[in-house]
């Protein structure tokens, strides 16, 4: 059965509809937009995902029997607002940033032109989706910027809400990440999945050697075998012992990463074992991984901290009109004035300006602007949704692997100092065109 969306909602939403109905409010135009006023944790860039998640919900963002019943039962609206829910669908347009997209301050990365009532019931939804999985993604791209070369690997799902896990995985492949250990992201969206065995395997035999027989009789001589359960040194020795030069990998999961790993390779060089591979995991980090980075290591398995943004585990988005119909019928700006909280009005288009070799120095945003036919300038909104019509190619597999190509080409778009880890300002400035 496909789960409905339209109870992943707050309350006011719900009253807010109510009052503009009375009012006679609720239909009229609205632009909301999807911003971040600022990059949360110091952070030099964000990246967007979730935009593929939320279309796919958008599909199931009704209600039926069970939730107008739940919602009569409570009293949370009145009949003439069950009356209008019951014949919900969104006919408005959505447009922003491709997933995958790397976004600054004031970037409008999502755009809903729809009326009040139909603009007012999505926000929660939006933002819930796109506020999780852009911390992970920006977290993950961090991460994959400090592995350079090697990959890295989603192990997350057991320091996550089970549905966390998989839209986490989903945000990470987008930002690099090269597989999964979560089988349900592995099906909903074709990623890669990985996995062998934990301690537990281990532990369950009589004996490391017992262990590791069976894992290698099961998955081959390919396989990777977790090494740190006991004795470094001999469980390595015994794993090459068992499976020869074709040993595919170990793993170390515990202690002083950068010099376990220094002297398994030197002892698998040792025996012999040139090609087999290291693989680190251990609670890992970008700042971690930056810390390998010198370490004859050939992959990262990282978890909570990727599931948990490292640190920062919300992107601080914020959901608001900026366009409405007044009551003669003539669309005009709006825009918040509270301290700390301004916003602008006017609906908005963003380009990101480009210089001679193709590097990003500024994030344009404005009122209908365009980019210049004689710049390198690129323009970043795309419509998603037209006329409550879900444009093709943004969700299932194929939405993943082209927001993680659309992130690997924004990400070579930007000055080396991106890649810096320390908190700072962001990378280009975010400059406002009238």
């Amino acid at each position: 059965m496909t789960q409905k969306t339209s109870l992943l909602t707050d309350h006011y939403e719900l009253t807010m509809v109510q009052a503009a109905l009375a009012s006679g409010a609720a239909h009229r135009r609205t632009v909301f937009e999807v911003f971040t006023r600022r990059l949360s944790g110091g952070r030099r860039y964000g990246v967007l995902a979730g935009t593929g998640r939320l279309l796919e919900g958008l599909e199931n963002f009704r209600f039926d029997t069970e939730e107008l019943e739940f919602l009569a039962s409570r009293k949370v609206v009145n009949e003439e607002t069950l009356d209008y829910l019951a014949n919900f669908r969104f006919s408005g347009s959505i447009r922003g940033y491709a997933e995958g997209e790397v976004f600054f301050p004031h970037s409008p990365v999502l755009q809903v032109e729809a009326s009040f009532a139909e603009a007012c019931l999505l926000e929660t939804f939006i933002l819930s989706i796109l506020n999780f999985d852009s911390a992970v993604a920006t977290a993950a791209s961090r991460m994959t910027v400090a592995a350079g070369k090697r990959p890295c690997l989603e192990m997350g799902s057991r320091r996550a809400h089970e549905q966390a896990a998989v839209s986490a995985a989903r945000a990470a492949v987008i930002a690099g990440f090269t597989a999964t250990s979560n089988l349900e992201a592995g099906r909903r969206y074709g990623l890669h999945t990985v996995g062998t065995s934990a301690h537990a395997f281990t532990l369950l035999h009589d004996s490391e050697r017992q262990a590791f027989e069976a894992q290698l009789a099961s998955l081959g001589v390919g396989t990777t075998l977790l090494v740190d359960t006991y004795d470094v040194e001999k469980a390595v020795n015994l794993a090459v012992e068992l499976a020869g030069q074709e040993l595919g990998a170990v793993r170390l999961d515990s202690g002083d990463l950068v010099a376990q790993a220094q002297k398994v390779r030197e002892q698998l060089d040792a025996l012999g074992n040139t090609g087999t591979k290291i693989t680190v995991t251990s609670d890992l980090d970008e700042y971690a991984i930056a810390s390998l980075a010198a370490a004859p290591v050939n992959a990262y398995g990282v978890g909570t901290k990727l599931v948990t943004g490292s640190g920062v585990p919300t992107s601080s988005m914020v959901y608001k009109v900026v366009l409405r119909e007044n009551s003669q019928g003539v669309m005009e700006p709006v825009a918040k004035a509270s301290s700390g909280k301004a916003s602008v009005g006017g609906k908005k288009t963003a380009v990101r300006r480009l210089n001679t070799a193709g590097t990003a120095t500024a994030e344009v945003v404005g009122l209908d602007i365009e980019a210049p036919a004689d710049t390198n300038d690129r323009p970043l909104m795309v419509d998603l949704v037209v006329d409550g019509q879900i444009q093709p190619g943004f969700t299932g597999a194929e939405g993943v692997r082209r927001a993680a190509e659309r992130h690997a080409r924004s990400l070579a778009e930007l000055p080396v100092a991106a890649t810096r880890l320390s908190p700072g300002d962001p990378v280009i400035p975010t400059e406002f065109i009238s």
